[in-house]
Order: C-alpha cells, then sequence, then structure tokens
C-alpha cells in the first residue's frame, strides 16, 4: 500500500530523528571506547614505570661508606670512615665501643657512622629504636653509650628502660619521639639491614675500615692500626 502525501512527509522526520540519535550514540561509543583505549595505555604506562623505580640499585660497599643516613660521630670531613654494625645485645660490641670511641677523639681525623643491626634478640630491636629515637633531641650517643654500657648479653626491655631514665635523656620526649618518628626508624633499620646483607656481613660487631673489613671486635692498638693502612693506602 502507498503512502499518503502526509504520511511521506511525516516519517522523514521521525526516520531522520532516529538515525541521528544513532549517529550520536554511536559517536559516544566510538568517544567511550577511545578513552577506554587510552586508559589502559595510561595504566600500563604507570605499571611499567612503577616496576622499574622499584627495581632499587644493587647496594655496593662505596655507597655505604657514603651514607649519610646513620648516626655520625666523629669529625664529618675526615679522611678515614669507619661504619660500625653494632647490636646493644651483643658483648663484642661493648668490648670494642669505648677503644673505638677513644680513637675517634684521639685522632681527630675518623669520622664515624653508626649503624644499629638489632639481630640478636626483640630486645635489641628496643635499644636500636631508644637510641635512634634519641637523634630528634641530639642526644644518640648519649643514648649509645648508656646501652653499650650494660653489662651482659641478654638485656631486656625494662633494663634499658630503667638505665636511660639514669642517663640525662629526656624520657617522655623520647616516648613521644619513638611514636611519632617510628615510620622514620623502621625504615633505617630496615636500611641498615639490607645494606648488611648486601655486603655478606654474618653477625656483629662488623666494621667497614676504608676498604677493609673487620668482621670482629677490635681493641684500641687494632682500631688504630686499620687506620694508619687506610691512610697508607691513600698516600697520606
Amino acid at each position: 500500500m502507498a503512502a499518503t502525501p502526509q504520511q511521506a512527509r511525516r516519517r522523514p522526520i521521525w526516520f531522520i530523528g532516529a538515525v541521528r540519535r544513532c549517529e550520536r550514540q554511536l559517536r559516544l561509543g566510538a568517544k567511550a571506547v577511545t578513552a577506554v583505549r587510552i586508559g589502559l595505555f595510561v595504566v600500563i604506562g604507570i605499571i611499567g614505570l612503577s616496576a622499574v623505580l622499584a627495581q632499587k640499585a644493587p647496594i655496593t660497599r662505596t655507597m655505604v661508606l657514603q651514607d649519610r643516613d646513620g648516626p655520625m660521630a666523629g669529625n664529618p670531613k675526615g679522611d678515614v670512615t669507619i661504619i660500625a654494625f653494632l647490636d646493644y645485645n651483643c658483648p663484642y660490641c661493648k668490648k670494642s665501643d669505648p677503644d673505638l670511641e677513644r680513637l675517634i677523639k684521639t685522632d681527630g681525623k675518623i669520622r664515624l657512622i653508626y649503624k644499629d643491626w638489632p639481630i640478636l634478640s626483640p630486645a635489641s630491636i628496643h635499644g636500636a629504636e631508644l637510641a635512634l629515637a634519641a637523634r630528634y633531641q641530639g642526644k644518640y650517643e648519649i643514648v649509645h653509650d648508656a646501652l653499650m654500657r650494660i653489662p651482659g648479653s641478654h638485656i631486656n626491655n625494662a633494663t634499658m628502660d630503667r638505665t636511660l631514665r639514669m642517663s640525662g635523656v629526656d624520657i617522655d620526649l623520647l616516648n613521644l619521639d619513638l611514636k611519632r618518628h617510628s615510620t622514620e626508624i623502621q625504615a633505617l633499620l630496615r636500611h641498615n639491614r639490607d645494606q648488611a646483607r648486601a655486603l655478606g656481613l654474618k653477625g656483629v660487631p662488623a666494621f667497614l675500615i676504608g676498604p677493609f673489613d673487620e668482621p670482629a671486635a677490635l681493641d684500641y692498638s687494632g682500631f688504630k692500626k686499620v687506620v694508619a693502612e687506610v691512610r697508607m693506602l691513600q698516600g697520606k
């Protein structure tokens, strides 16, 4: 049946409207597909970049000797660097500590970096956290010395806390810094652990003195001899 002239006039209007709606939907669909594709490329790119960034550079001896993250003693511009990996429950660390401090004071040209590496007991971790928290009130060395002078190798948390209450450290501030700087303290302990593992260290004490490794306790003359050998290699 043929359409009347009026139907012929109406149908194009309806048909054109439908066609235009379809075209709009198709255009929107195409834009959506394009947007999804772009989004996927962006996500893939971010994932790839993250993977590259996550691949840390291997830890080298030079990196450790040049590290500035740990607490420092002695001369910041010293011609010899000593890195000391220590644990507050290590009797051999405690044996070496006074002689190492004596060398630093009498020599005057040594830069000493402390690496708290608590591997012997849970209390060792507590001691390391206390010492690193004391950095925020400028008293790392006071806490370090106090903990190193507790005799024995099975020192518990309570004994460490009691000792520090008599050391002149602001205990309230220390406990506050333990909480508010917990993230930084734990990050530094992981940093020290990663360095020790990368260097293949087997235990504490362990000393890096210039190019030499000393994986054992040294006395004053032992430290002095190694430092002299380092300077001889440096032509000094």
